[in-house]
């Protein structure tokens, strides 16, 4: 299970804005020095993020939590947000080339197209309810309340 800790920022009805600001997994991962997400976080200056999670805990503005997902629905994730469009432009590209005899412009086109399907089924499976792609939260630590009120 992949965690990060953050800070609710705000109520959502059911559910929580967490502010996370992602560099503690940065310095202890042995790819840090090649790793796209520790350039991105180096450029952003460790620049906070959000995220929408379901409050199943009660968590409250100012309280700290955990934020968890699992490291198969992050790889599933990843599979179908990135490698399937990739597939299917390949595939496009080249049952265009096949079709057509040759031609550069039906392969491009097909490869476009395989692209653009790819990106629609993997819209539609990633919005699909029964998967469980959205972190959650594990852990809550309350806020001290302000004594001065």
């Amino acid at each position: 299970m992949i965690t990060e800790t953050g800070k609710v920022v705000a109520l959502s009805g059911n559910r929580v804005w967490v502010q996370t600001i992602r560099t503690s997994a940065c310095e202890s991962c042995s790819a840090r020095n090649g790793c796209g997400q520790r350039a991105l976080a180096g450029v952003s200056g460790g620049r906070a993020n959000q995220v929408l999670v379901t409050n199943s805990m009660g968590a409250r503005v100012g309280d700290e939590v955990t934020v968890a997902i699992d490291e198969s629905a992050l790889l599933g994730a990843s599979l179908l947000v990135y490698a399937l469009p990739l597939v299917l432009l390949v595939l496009g590209a080249v049952a265009g080339h096949q079709l057509s005899g040759g031609l550069d412009a039906v392969a491009m086109l097909g490869a476009a197209l395989g692209m653009a399907v790819g990106f629609v089924v993997a819209r539609r499976v990633g919005s699909n309810p029964a998967r469980d792609y959205e972190p959650r939260l594990v852990k809550v630590r309350q806020a001290l309340s302000d004594p001065g009120s």
